[in-house]
C-alpha cells in the first residue's frame, strides 16, 4: 500500500482535536518554516509538523535511512543541535483578543522557543503539549517564532551524570547509534523506541512534531470536559459530566448540555468554585459495543456557555455509551482477568499495536483508518498500545471508537528502569495527567496500564528470577531504583487515573500476576507474556500448555513478501544471508531462529521469494493455532493479544501488516480464527478433539461435518454431528480416538476436514494432516484462474482439481488488496476473491501470479 506523508491544515485540526472548541479564534503555524543545523549558515525549507530527518531527506541532504543500510549514515543527527524559525503575521482583530496562547501540541524533545527574539519557554518531554502566554510577546503584524532543538542523546547523557550510574535498557541501540554503551534512552522523554527495538531502527528524531498555532480568546474558557457513563441499557443511559471552566461561573449566565444538538434530560447540577457537574440522561440510548458485538453508535454532546448575548464559548465531543470495567475476583482455577462490557464478559481478541513509522508526523490519516479498519476486518476487538512507543494521536483513538476496537493503553514505559529524581516525576506526573485527560472520554478506552515487562525484568524480591538486571548494582543503588519504580506506577500513575479519569481500570504492570506477585508462565491470575515459543525455541504445540488468564503478548517471525523486500533491497542483496537482509532484522537471532523452525516442519526452499513465502505460512501456523487455543481455552482464558501488528519500517518481525501495508499470510489466518464462531481441531494422545467457541450470548446449535479424505479429494470416512455452542464460552464438542477411524492410512497421504455449519451456511472450517507438512506428499494441484472486470474491482475465481496447501495471490500492483488469501483449497472447491486494485484488468492479468506449498517441495 502506498500511504502519502502530507497532511493538509484540515487534518490536523482533526487528528488532534478529540474536543472541538468552537469559541476560541485559532491561526495555524505550518507555513514558512526554515531550519538549519546550529552554528550553520545554510537555511533549508521545512515541514511542520515534520521531523529533521524527513526535512534532510525532503532537502535530499541524507538518503532515506530505511533503504538498504543508510540508517548507519545518518547516525550524526541526534549529536548536533537545530533551529527552526518562521515568520507569521498576527492580524488586527486575532491581536485585540484578551487571551492569546501559543500552543505546541508536540516537541521532540529538548527544546528553547523564542517569540520575537524573546525566551518563552524551554521543553524536555515529547509527550506533553505546551502553552506560552503569548500576548505580551506578540504585536499586530509580521512575527518571528524560533525553536531550537538541543541533541537528545547528549541532554540524556548530561542526566544520566546526574543520576551517577547508569540504568539498565536492552533494548537501547547504543552501539549502533555511535554511544557506545551509554544506553541514554530511559532518562530522556521521548519514544523510547527511537532508540532502536528489536524490531526496529535507532533513529533518534528530533522536531516539531504535532501541530503549532495560536489560539486567541476572551475571558471565558471550558477548559475540560470529562463525561462518565454511571449506567447503561436499552432503556436509559446515565451520565454524569464534569466541566472545568476559566472562572466561576456568574450568576447571570449557566452552562447548557446538549445532545445531538436536543437539549439534554438533566438530573442535578452542582457547582463547586469553577467545576461543574451535571447528571443527565439519554432515553432508549443506543449502545456501543466491541467488534463483532454489536454496533459503535457515538453521540454528540454540546456544551455552551451562555450570557445575556448568547453562546459565549461552545464545545462539542463526541461520546459512545458503554460501560466497561477489569473484572479481577478469586475463582476456582486462581484469579479471573476480563473485561466486562456493558454487564458482559467480552473475550478480547487483539494484535500489540507499535507506531506506524518511525518518522511519526509522516503518518497520514489514510494509513491510521488503514489500519484499523484492517484490525476490524480481521475480527480483533482490542489493541494493545505498547508503552514503547507514543501515546496515539487522537485520530487513531477515533478510529477506534468508530470501528469498536477496545485500547489497553500502556503509558510509555518498556523494557527499562527509570530514575526517580523529583524533576523527572514531576515531569511524567504532568506527561501522564494531560494524556489521561485528552483520552479519557474514548468509548474506546479499557485499560491503563503502567509499563511493558519492568515488573517482570527487575524482579524485586526474586534473585534468581528476572533478566540479570539486579545483579549490575549494590545494595544502595537497587534500593534506589526500586523506589522510583514503586513511586512511579504503585503511586503517581494510579493516582492520576483515579484523579481524572476516575472509575478506569489501571493495572501497574504487564506482565503481572498481581500486585506483589511475579508473572510466570503457570500463573493463575493476571496477564502473561509467553514467550516460550520463539525466544524459548518450543514447538507450537507448546501453546496447548501455557494458557493464561489473559495472554497479552506472544508471536512468531516472518519476512515481509517479496514485493515488499524488493523496495529497500538492491538485487544484490536479495539473499538470506546478506548484509543487507541482516540489517533489516533486528532481532538476533531471527533469520536462524526462523530457519529452525521451518526446518521441524517444512521443507526450506533454496530461492529467496519461496523462503519469505513459507516464513509467513509458517508465522500463520503459529499464531492462528495459538488464537484458536486460547479461544477454546474460555473462560479460564479471556484474552489473546500477539505480537504485532503493525511495522514501523521495512524489516523482518513479528508483524501481521508488514511496513508497506501489505497483510501477511499470519493477517489473514487471524481473521479466520478471530470469527465470532470457529472450532479449534486437535489431534492429541491420539485422540481427535474439536472444540466449540461462540462469542455471542446465546448458545447456538450447528452441525459439525468431519471428512477423511486422500489429496485427489475421494472422501474414505465422513460423519455429520450435531453439536450446541456454549453462549459465550468453549466447550469440547468432539472426541473419538484416532483407532476407531474405519480407516487403513498412510499419515502422509491424507487429510481430515471439520467443517462447522449453520444451515447452509458455513461459520468456520478446520484442516488437519496426519503428518508434519513436509513429510505429507501434496500433489499437482491442478490450479485454475479466471479474471473477471467488475468496474471497481477484479474478481479472481480460482479452482484446484486435488488438494492445494497455502495457496499465496500476489500482484505487482503495489496497491493491491485481496479479500482472502494463503488459502487451502479442497479438491474440486471453486473460490471467489475480489481484489481492488489501481492497474486495469489487462495490466492486472500480466502480473498477477501464485505460489503454494506443492511448489517449495
Amino acid at each position: 500500500m502506498k500511504f502519502s506523508i502530507q497532511l493538509t491544515v484540515l487534518s490536523f485540526i482533526l487528528i488532534f482535536s478529540s474536543i472541538d472548541v468552537l469559541f476560541a479564534q485559532q491561526q495555524m503555524l505550518h507555513n514558512n518554516w526554515q531550519f538549519r543545523q546550529k552554528g550553520t549558515q545554510q537555511w533549508m525549507p521545512a515541514r511542520v509538523p515534520g521531523t529533521v530527518h524527513t526535512d534532510l531527506m525532503a532537502n535530499k541532504r541524507i538518503d532515506d535511512p530505511f533503504y538498504r543500510m543508510n540508517e548507519r549514515d545518518v547516525q550524526w543527527i541526534d549529536k548536533v543541535n537545530w533551529e527552526y524559525t518562521c515568520r507569521f503575521v498576527v492580524q488586527q482583530e486575532l491581536s485585540e483578543k484578551q487571551n492569546i496562547t501559543l500552543v505546541l501540541e508536540g516537541l521532540d524533545t529538548y527544546a528553547k522557543v523564542y517569540l520575537n527574539g524573546n525566551f518563552a519557554l524551554e521543553t524536555n518531554n515529547m509527550f506533553r503539549h505546551w502553552d506560552i502566554d503569548a500576548k505580551p510577546l506578540l504585536r499586530e503584524g509580521e512575527n518571528e517564532l524560533t525553536i531550537e532543538f538541543l541533541s537528545p542523546v547528549f541532554e540524556g547523557l548530561a542526566q544520566q551524570e546526574q543520576w551517577g550510574y547508569a540504568l539498565p535498557g536492552d533494548n537501547d541501540q547504543s552501539e549502533r547509534g555511535g554511544m557506545g554503551p551509554n544506553k541514554v534512552s530511559m532518562f530522556v522523554r521521548k519514544a523510547p523506541y527511537h532508540f532502536g527495538w528489536d524490531w526496529g531502527p535507532r533513529l533518534v528524531t528530533s522536531g516539531i512534531w504535532k501541530p503549532v498555532y495560536l489560539q486567541a480568546c476572551d475571558e471565558n474558557r471550558i477548559d475540560e470536559v470529562w463525561i462518565n457513563t454511571l449506567s447503561a441499557d436499552h432503556k436509559k443511559a446515565s451520565l454524569l459530566a464534569m466541566i472545568t471552566t476559566s472562572f466561576p461561573i456568574p450568576a447571570e449566565e449557566e452552562l447548557q448540555l446538549t445532545v445531538n444538538g436536543e437539549k439534554a434530560t438533566v438530573e442535578k447540577i452542582s457547582v463547586n468554585d469553577n467545576q461543574t457537574s451535571i447528571h443527565f440522561n439519554i432515553l432508549q440510548p443506543k449502545i456501543w459495543w466491541p467488534n463483532g458485538l454489536g454496533s459503535q453508535p457515538l453521540y454528540k454532546i454540546g456544551i455552551q456557555w451562555l450570557g445575556r448575548e448568547g453562546v459565549l464559548c461552545d464545545t462539542t465531543l463526541n461520546i459512545g455509551l458503554r460501560t466497561l470495567k477489569l473484572v479481577r475476583e478469586p475463582d476456582k482455577a486462581g484469579e479471573s482477568f476480563y473485561f466486562e462490557v456493558n454487564g458482559r464478559p467480552v473475550f478480547a481478541k487483539g494484535a500489540n499495536y507499535i507506531p506506524n513509522d518511525v518518522f511519526l508526523p509522516g503518518v497520514s490519516p489514510q494509513k491510521y483508518e488503514y489500519i484499523i479498519r484492517a484490525a476490524a476486518e480481521a475480527n480483533l476487538n482490542m489493541l494493545r498500545v505498547w508503552g514503547g512507543g507514543t501515546y496515539e494521536q487522537d485520530i487513531f483513538y477515533d478510529l477506534c471508537d468508530q470501528y469498536g476496537i477496545m485500547v489497553w493503553q500502556d503509558f510509555m514505559f518498556a523494557c527499562s528502569m527509570y530514575p526517580g529524581n523529583i524533576d523527572f516525576l514531576n515531569n511524567v506526573r504532568a506527561e501522564a495527567t494531560q494524556n489521561v485527560q485528552r483520552l479519557r472520554n474514548h468509548a474506546c478506552l479499557a485499560l491503563w496500564c503502567g509499563n511493558n515487562e519492568m515488573e517482570y525484568a527487575w524482579a524485586q524480591g526474586h534473585e534468581e528470577r528476572g533478566w540479570g538486571w539486579k545483579q549490575l548494582y549494590n545494595t544502595q543503588q537497587r534500593a534506589e531504583i526500586w523506589q522510583a519504580y514503586d513511586t512511579l506506577f504503585h503511586h503517581i500513575l494510579p493516582k492520576v487515573v483515579n484523579d481524572h479519569a476516575p472509575g478506569q481500570p489501571y493495572w501497574h504492570s504487564s506482565p503481572s500476576a498481581g500486585m506483589g506477585k511475579l508473572a510466570k508462565d503457570d500463573n493463575t491470575s493476571g496477564d502473561m507474556h509467553y514467550w516460550g515459543v520463539w525466544h524459548g525455541q518450543q514447538p507450537f504445540s507448546a501453546f496447548r500448555k501455557y494458557k493464561a488468564r489473559f495472554m497479552s503478548e506472544y508471536g512468531f517471525q516472518s519476512f515481509p513478501e517479496y514485493n515488499s523486500v524488493k523496495r529497500y533491497t538492491l538485487a544484490e542483496d536479495r539473499d538470506i544471508e546478506s548484509q543487507v537482509m541482516a540489517w533489516h532484522q533486528r532481532s538476533g537471532i531471527g533469520n536462524l531462529r526462523i530457519r529452525e523452525y521451518m526446518q521441524a516442519a517444512y521443507k526450506v526452499p533454496a530461492g529467496l521469494e519461496a523462503f519469505l513465502y513459507v516464513s509467513q505460512v509458517l508465522q500463520a501456523e503459529a499464531i492462528g493455532s495459538a488464537m484458536r487455543i486460547h479461544r477454546a481455552a474460555m473462560p479460564y482464558c479471556m484474552g489473546s493479544l500477539y505480537w504485532q501488528l503493525n511495522d514501523c519500517w521495512p524489516v523482518a518481525s513479528w508483524s501481521g501488516i508488514d511496513y508497506y501495508g501489505r497483510w501477511k499470510a499470519m493477517h489473514y489466518k487471524i481473521k479466520e480464527a478471530a470469527k465470532n464462531q470457529i472450532i479449534y481441531a486437535i489431534i492429541e494422545d491420539e485422540t481427535l478433539k474439536i472444540y466449540g467457541v461462540n462469542d455471542l450470548a446465546e448458545k447456538m446449535p450447528a452441525i459439525l461435518r468431519l471428512n477423511v479424505a486422500g489429496f485427489d479429494g475421494q472422501s474414505l470416512w465422513n460423519r455429520p454431528v450435531k453439536v450446541n455452542l456454549p453462549a459465550n464460552s468453549a466447550a469440547l464438542i468432539y472426541s473419538m480416538p484416532l483407532n476407531k477411524l474405519p480407516v487403513k492410512f498412510a499419515e502422509n497421504e491424507l487429510f481430515l476436514t471439520a467443517t462447522l455449519a449453520k444451515g447452509v451456511t458455513t461459520l468456520d472450517r478446520e484442516i488437519l494432516f496426519f503428518a508434519p507438512p513436509k513429510m505429507i506428499k501434496l500433489p499437482d494441484p491442478e490450479i485454475k484462474t479466471r479474471i473477471s472486470d467488475k468496474g471497481d474491482h477484479l474478481v479472481i475465481e480460482i479452482s484446484a482439481g486435488k488438494f492445494c496447501k497455502s495457496l499465496m495471490l500476489s500482484s505487482d500492483d503495489e496497491e493491491a488488496h485481496f479479500s482472502d488469501n494463503f488459502f487451502d483449497l479442497l479438491p474440486g472447491e471453486v473460490r471467489q476473491i475480489t481484489c481492488t486494485t489501481t492497474q486495469s484488468w489487462e495490466e492486472f492479468e500480466r502480473g498477477f501470479k501464485f505460489i503454494h506449498l506443492q511448489q517449495t517441495m
